[in-house]
């Protein structure tokens, strides 16, 4: 049996954060299938009842795709209760080449990184830049309070 990934993150507003994580990611709001305008038709198609979608649902997009096929379809699910603790898995967004680049460029390319994104609505938690090690990584949060690191 083949299986396929889809990386589900809640949230209370999919319309804004589909397009901050297909910036953050280099991903495309998926289109809806089959020719349908919106997702919400093409679930009224498939039988989907209307008291089963959340008023908005649907309307625009609330899932990305890799546009090069190689990374997992996300789907931003609305929910009515807001996040309280901390994630218990998040994304790292790894743009600095990893150690064989040197720290300095490293570091250029994540500053870069989170200031695009913070033009985007994310916010700055911790800077980790620790004296002495070969290591630069910026923990955020996107507009919902979801956190993520850019390393």
């Amino acid at each position: 049996m083949e299986m396929t990934l889809q990386l589900t993150i809640d949230c209370a507003d999919p319309a804004r954060l589909v397009p901050f994580w297909a910036d953050a990611l280099g991903y495309v709001p998926e289109p809806p299938p089959g020719g349908h305008s919106t997702w919400r038709d093409y679930w009224a198609d498939m039988g989907v009842p209307e008291e089963e979608l959340p008023v908005g649902a649907g309307d625009a997009p609330e899932s990305l795709v890799d546009p090069a096929g190689r990374g997992p379809r996300i789907w931003f699910q609305q929910v009515p209760e807001p996040k309280t603790v901390k994630n218990r898995i998040h994304l790292d967004l790894k743009v600095g080449g990893g150690r064989g680049v040197p720290l300095a460029v490293r570091t250029e390319r994540v500053d870069a990184t989170v200031e695009r994104l913070t033009g985007r609505g994310a916010t700055v938690s911790r800077v980790r830049d620790e004296p002495g090690m070969d290591s630069y990584a910026v923990l955020m949060r996107d507009p919902e309070g979801n956190e993520f690191c850019v390393v």
